[in-house]
């Protein structure tokens, strides 16, 4: 079978390997977003999937619009696919590319579909305090991930489960997942099954502001966004250490308190060498933080250069 991969970041890596150790799959292309800037230098940098794909000497083509670039289309054609498989690729793609190939173009969404479409799904379904979400394999259409199912499993999700840890377990099941998928469709072992529209939530892009603590949500919103949200955006807030000086922290573990200060929502409390804030319904204990320009320190150190906090407001 042959298959033109599209996808970009690192997340897609183990999708593309295992297509391209698959015997049975040769991938005869791939599409992945234009080199660009990245670090503190800003230099130009290729997406890790390019790099993969020049390591396995395969063609890669980088549209900086697959609707502006009148030769991609061409291009895509003369390949004569089978499958379009899409991970990550970052970019909606017009139905004219949809149409080309001559089995469909294959997504892989990590969320239980029609829940969470949209991106970020992973970090949503934490934040949320879903107690399971999971990897679908579905055919795209022009809809933010609307398409007929094909395969889906599901992933419970731990009490303690961080975006990077659940990273980990959608690589130990998606790309295996992917690829006895395409083989199966491809021999017409597989029904596409329609979503359940009276079950779909929408999620949306994730941003900077995201991160920012809002002390009067309840305690377990507060501690599942600070997990789903590590590494990006992070969960942080604000303290106006004195009229003017506002320092931004960055709240890097958190969990329940032992006991409820009862005080107005974003507090400070140090009780016995450690660090609390209240919020709606409950206390939390902060156990590492950083404060911006400074390196993490647990909140032992932060109390020994910063005991004025206690009493503070967080906003």
């Amino acid at each position: 079978m042959k298959v033109v991969f599209f996808g970009t970041p690192q997340f897609s890596v183990p999708f593309l390997r295992e297509l391209i150790l698959d015997p049975d799959i040769d991938v005869v292309a791939v599409v992945t977003q234009p080199d660009k800037p990245a670090g503190r230098g800003e230099e130009i940098t290729a997406s890790p999937i390019k790099l993969l794909a020049y390591d396995a000497l395969i063609p890669v083509f980088q549209p900086a619009s697959l609707k502006a670039d009148r030769h991609i289309q061409e291009k895509l054609q003369a390949l004569n696919a089978d499958f379009f498989v899409v991970v990550a690729y970052g970019k909606l793609i017009p139905k004219d590319i949809l149409d080309l190939p001559t089995s469909g173009c294959i997504n892989v969404h990590p969320s239980l579909l029609p829940r969470h479409r949209g991106p970020s799904p992973m970090q949503w379904a934490i934040a949320e305090g879903d107690a399971s979400t999971g990897v679908a394999v579905m055919l795209l259409d022009e809809g933010m991930d609307t398409g007929p199912l094909l395969a889906i499993e599901h992933i419970d999700l731990d009490a303690d489960e961080t975006y990077e840890s659940l990273v980990e377990k959608v690589h130990l099941i998606g790309p295996t997942l992917l690829s006895s998928t395409l083989k199966r469709y491809l021999a017409q072992e597989i029904v596409p099954l329609p979503q359940d529209e009276s079950k779909a939530t929408l999620t949306h892009l994730l941003t900077k502001e995201d991160g920012h603590v809002n002390w009067s949500e309840t305690l377990a919103v507060i501690e599942q966004k600070s997990r789903a949200y590590r590494p990006w955006p992070g969960t942080w807030t604000y303290w106006e250490r004195k009229k003017g000086v506002c320092l931004r922290i960055k709240l890097l573990a958190l969990q329940p308190a032992d006991f409820n200060a009862d005080l107005p929502e974003g507090t400070v409390v140090i009780k016995d060498g450690r660090l609390f804030v209240d919020c709606k319904d409950g206390t939390l204990e902060i156990l590492t933080l950083q404060l911006e320009g400074k390196p993490k320190m647990n909140a032992d150190a932060f109390i020994q250069g910063y005991g004025d906090i206690h009493g503070a407001v967080l906003i």
